[in-house]
């Protein structure tokens, strides 16, 4: 069975936040019909999300997580195999947890910051802001795309 995982933190403090982008990837998926797919947002912060992972016991070649990445400009997304942002606390949890980085990475950009405020904006700060009004219609498109493309490789 394949497993597509998206990434967030609980509650409602952090539903429209940045760093929450996989978890509004599942929920949209959600709303399909896939078959022999087991949709996963763990119920623990993000950087204990490896704990809920591990007990999937997924098979790592049909395993996707979802997540935010702020190395991606906003719009845009990239799925790889064994490869993800250099920072990502949920990631790092599964890392350890499954003790690879050998499973698909669907990596969703939420990065809107203008050059001038990427080193002003520190990353863990700017990933838990909510995405602006003016933003959360790309959100949704890339959203759109992004399910669109899961359902083709899953």
């Amino acid at each position: 069975m394949k497993l597509i995982v998206g990434l967030g933190n609980p509650g409602q403090k952090y539903k429209n936040n940045r760093h929450n982008v996989g978890f509004m990837v599942v929920d949209r998926l959600m709303e399909e019909k896939l078959p022999g797919i087991k949709l996963l947002k763990p119920d623990s912060f993000m950087n204990r999300s490896g704990v809920a992972v591990k007990r999937e016991e997924p098979n790592l070649r049909f395993l996707y997580v979802v997540h935010d990445d702020l190395d991606i400009e906003l719009g845009k997304f990239k799925i790889s195999f064994g490869k993800g942002p250099k920072v990502h606390n949920g990631l790092k949890s599964i890392y350890e947890q499954l003790g690879t980085k050998d499973f698909w990475h669907v990596r969703v950009g939420i990065d809107n910051r203008a050059v001038s405020q990427r080193h002003s904006v520190k990353g863990e700060e700017y990933v838990l802001k909510n995405f602006r009004p003016e933003e959360r219609e790309i959100i949704k498109k890339v959203i759109d795309k992004v399910v669109r493309e899961v359902k083709k490789e899953v």
